[in-house]
């Protein structure tokens, strides 16, 4: 069985680290398949929304560290096509962990259980997310001599408060599901058993919206973010021309107004 599965489900992709005897830790295959995923996910226009979860009962324990890190680090060789191919080509690496990788299409985040390390970094460049009560979160890599490279530098504090989030970053403490939910890391709690349906009927909801509206959303968010306010409206002022000349903001207000469901085409 493969160490990620990519299922496509209607119009929402469903990602699923499967590495559970390791606690789903990131491996050179796994960071292939899921930079794979991520642009097909991208460039598949009848795809509309992702779930990203894991098998078992941890959501990502990080990065593995007798096969990824090492391979990174140039401290073993390249052993295998997936330690070739993530070597060969850095971005790969990049896009696998949502780093300078353009995606405007929303991904929510279904986390089965503790999502540390990595794993936390991956959940911040989400923009939804679902946590079961028995999750946590943390950046353990300081611990390990490491930084948390894979955004968490940059994103942590945008995302939370300030203090809270130099106190996970320099602590490399855990954090509960609780606590997450508390300090805004997280949008909801929800039971083991209920947490991929919970996922679902999210994902559901938002692709009742136009598909163009819903990434330009996207887009003018995290393009506009951490500019001057002048600078972030004149963004936000050229993707709302966009959406002014688009057939589905033509479609939508007809629709309203002859009392039926809008059939947008996402452009």
């Amino acid at each position: 069985m493969a160490e990620l599965l990519f299922d496509k489900q209607g119009d929402i992709a469903l990602i699923t680290f499967n590495r559970p005897a390791k606690r789903n830790a990131l491996t050179p295959e796994m960071m292939v398949r899921l930079a794979h995923a991520w642009v097909e996910f991208r460039d598949d226009d009848d795809l509309r929304v992702s779930i990203l979860t894991g098998t078992g009962t941890v959501f990502c324990a990080g990065a593995d560290l007798a096969r990824l890190i090492p391979l990174l680090t140039r401290a073993r060789a390249p052993e295998d096509e997936w330690d070739t191919a993530l070597i060969k080509d850095r971005s790969v690496y990049q896009t696998a962990i949502l780093r300078r990788f353009e995606l405007y299409k929303p991904v929510i985040a279904a986390i089965n259980g503790a999502a540390l390390a990595g794993g936390t970094e991956i959940v911040e460049a989400t923009d939804i997310r679902l946590t079961v009560p028995q999750a946590s979160f943390g950046l353990t890599e300081p611990r390990h001599g490491l930084v948390p490279s894979g955004g968490s530098m940059v994103r942590l504090a945008r995302q939370i408060p300030y203090c809270k989030a130099m106190e996970i970053l320099l602590t490399g403490d855990s954090i509960s599901a609780q606590e997450a939910l508390r300090i805004g890391l997280v949008n909801e709690i929800v039971p083991s058993d209920r947490l991929l349906e919970r996922a679902f009927e999210v994902a559901r909801r938002i692709v009742t919206s136009g598909p163009l509206a819903i990434r330009k959303i996207k887009e003018t968010v995290l393009r506009s973010s951490g500019r001057p306010l002048n600078d972030a409206f004149t963004i936000e002022d050229e993707i709302a021309r966009e959406i002014a000349r688009s057939a589905d903001a033509r479609e939508g207000p007809r629709a309203f107004v002859e009392k039926r469901v809008p059939h947008f085409i996402g452009r």
